[in-house]
């Protein structure tokens, strides 16, 4: 294999001595990363002026650059015939291949037309698209000019949609007639329309054609590929601030109203080209394959900024999962050569329901390295992942991160040659971040073997810099809390060794007659039982023991018409793993749990359930609301058994 792109001032460095630098001396560490890795049209006079306490986080300043130079320009120079993206359409062996020359033309050419239109550096454009080379020329064709985009996933309904519109105070949005996931088609365009009935900043809508349909074309519509191809291949890239915006993301809160993310140039830029190379120990020709759809921070971070400032070749999935039919990855795996592959664990747990054989009869000798992104996984879903998937021979970066770091900030690697990696750790703190874990009464735990709030006590260049609109709301959520640091909002486990476990989110937690439950901790206890796919466990109240965890748990084909004995295998199982005390009090038999369309377990609205609350709130974000209602029709069976006990 080549060896990797290193930065050369650092990688005369080990592993340790590089992480040593970075906390003790960020400024050399990361002023060496910045000057190494991007290319500046003006250089930074300091590298970082950081305040947490009021939410202040600026980093190298002075600088200018251009994030779309940084993933083009500079790669077209070098290799201007190296893939760039390789789009894995809807449909198996119809990939289409786009290189680094043909990708900077095509974002040329989207960003003139944007020009051509009115939008200047400062505006706010939505793009609402599902994955593929013209999507990813739309982030980069605003970055060009110095517009701002907003990635709005596209499933998301017209409500949602017109919600985030409104709060970035959009003046173009950029869509396609139709998407086509799984073989389904989702009409895009009309949901665009329903959308736009109460978003008036908008003055533009660039419709692209993704299938052959025709859709009605108003006094705002633009047909995107017609204007573009009268468009020039060339545009002057914008010098822009390092801290000038580059994308708002918008992610749900405990409020139920989404918040805008604000992201800005360099700092971003740099962490995640950095995390990407380190973590996944890409190399130069490798094919680096994340799964992650781009309206997720994932997408943003490890399909479109990082890989592409790195120089590599990044795969844009369209599909599912299962879609013809199990073997969709590993088939996938097979024909590209994919060489990274980054996935979720929801993806995983549900491809865990099917024989091994759908993994087993393709060639996946290509993968070197396997990484797990989103909720903590499972012991069950990491020994398949690793051992049937990766044959046992690649390393598994189980990596925590969020929304609000900008990349990932705990993994497995990068470590020295030859370090341990156990299942289900995150483990290793990332260059520059410094970890601390804090108790109940805000004070810090230094010993190892303890939990606590996870924190992070010094700044690093990925971080959010605001909630867009509304600063303050940024400083009480994310610096508030814990004063000096910024909280996770998830609490953490450091063991023995000074290791890092994820035990989920802080609001997760049960208190059962004065024990602190984790119900990530039941969760993994639960999933271990071969039977058991997936659950999801909540709080529900109890008038002695204060709260009990209610369990609502997917059984496998098989299993279903008979679930006596497996639930009380579950409530052994758990009396085995954590304590009798931890055993759910409640078990309901559900076909599906209710996720995001990012995969994500709402378990605000399982709780509601579980109380015979039918006010469930927004479920706009759902990604099947039928699930729901088959939920409520179990547990009204389940409760109607109860009484009758």
């Amino acid at each position: 294999r080549k060896k990797s792109t290193a930065c050369p001032a650092l990688s005369r460095l080990s592993h340790g001595d590089l992480y040593r630098l970075s906390v003790t001396e960020p400024d050399r560490f990361w002023g060496a990363a910045a000057t190494d890795k991007l290319r500046w049209m003006e250089p930074f006079h300091r590298v970082r002026d950081c305040e947490l306490s009021s939410g202040k986080i600026s980093w190298f300043q002075g600088g200018k650059l251009n994030v779309s130079v940084n993933c083009l320009d500079v790669h077209v120079e070098k290799h201007p015939d190296r893939v760039a993206l390789i789009w894995e359409k809807d449909e198996p062996g119809t990939e289409e291949k786009v290189t680094y020359r043909e990708l900077l033309e095509t974002t040329c050419r989207l960003a003139n037309t944007l020009k051509s239109h009115g939008i200047k550096k400062g505006d706010t454009v939505a793009i609402y698209m599902p994955v593929s080379p013209l999507a990813v020329a739309a982030l980069l064709a605003c970055a060009r000019i110095g517009a701002v985009h907003t990635v709005v996933f596209a499933g998301f309904s017209s409500e949602a949609l017109a919600g985030r519109i409104q709060d970035a105070k959009c003046k173009a949005v950029i869509t396609c007639n139709e998407g086509v996931r799984g073989g389904r088609l989702i009409p895009l365009k009309a949901t665009v329309d329903a959308a736009l009935k109460s978003c008036p900043t908008v003055r533009h809508v660039f419709v692209s054609q993704r299938t052959e349909k025709q859709c009605m074309m108003g006094e705002m519509d633009v047909p995107l590929e017609e204007v573009m191809c009268r468009q020039s291949a060339v545009c002057a890239a914008e010098p822009l601030d390092s801290e000038d915006l580059l994308f708002l993301l918008y992610t749900s809160g405990s409020t139920g109203k989404p918040k805008g993310i604000v992201h800005t140039q360099a700092g971003y830029l740099l962490y995640t080209s950095l995390t990407h190379q380190y973590v996944f120990d890409y190399r130069d020709g490798d094919v680096f394959g994340c799964v992650a759809d781009i309206g997720w921070i994932t997408g943003h971070s490890y399909v479109v900024y990082g890989p592409l400032c790195n120089g590599a070749t990044t795969v844009l999935f369209e599909s599912t999962p299962v879609y013809p039919n199990p073997g969709r990855y590993w088939e996938m795996v097979e024909r590209l050569r994919i060489n990274q592959f980054y996935g979720a664990p929801t993806a995983l747990r549900l491809l865990l329901k099917y024989d091994e054989q759908w993994v087993k009869k393709y060639d996946r000798s290509s993968l070197q390295t396997l990484g797990s992104v989103g909720e903590p996984i499972n012991h069950e879903a990491w020994h398949w992942f690793h051992s049937v998937v990766g044959e046992g021979r690649c390393p598994l970066v189980d990596t925590w991160w969020q929304t609000e770091t900008g990349g990932i900030c705990i993994a497995p690697r990068p470590a020295e040659e030859g370090a341990p990696i156990y299942p289900t750790m995150a483990m290793r703190p990332f260059f520059g971040i410094q970890v601390a874990l804090m108790g109940e009464k805000g004070e810090r735990l230094n010993a190892n073997s303890v939990s606590g709030a996870l924190c992070i006590s010094q700044p690093w260049p990925g971080m959010a810099r605001s909630i867009y609109g509304d600063h303050q709301r940024f400083v009480n959520t994310y610096f508030k809390p814990y004063p000096g640091c910024y909280f996770t909002g998830d609490g953490a486990y450091r063991s023995e060794d000074g290791y890092y476990q994820i035990t989920g989110r802080m609001d997760d937690v049960i208190n059962v007659s004065g024990h602190r439950l984790g119900t990530a901790e039941i969760e993994d206890a639960l999933d271990e039982h071969p039977a058991v796919p997936e659950t999801a466990v909540v709080g529900f109240p109890h008038e002695i023991k204060g709260e009990v965890p209610f369990a609502f748990v997917v059984l496998k084909d098989g299993f279903i018409d008979s679930p006596t004995a497996v639930l009380q295998e579950l409530k052994d199982l758990v009396a085995t793993k954590i304590a009798k005390y931890a055993v759910p009090e409640h078990f309901l038999v559900v076909k599906r749990l209710p996720k995001t369309r990012s995969g994500k377990i709402m378990r605000r609205i399982l709780r509601k359930v579980a109380t015979g609350t039918r006010d469930l709130g927004d479920v706009s974000t759902l990604d099947d609301p039928t699930v729901v209602k088959e939920i409520i029709k179990a547990h009204e069976q389940y409760m109607k058994q109860q009484g009758e006990k």
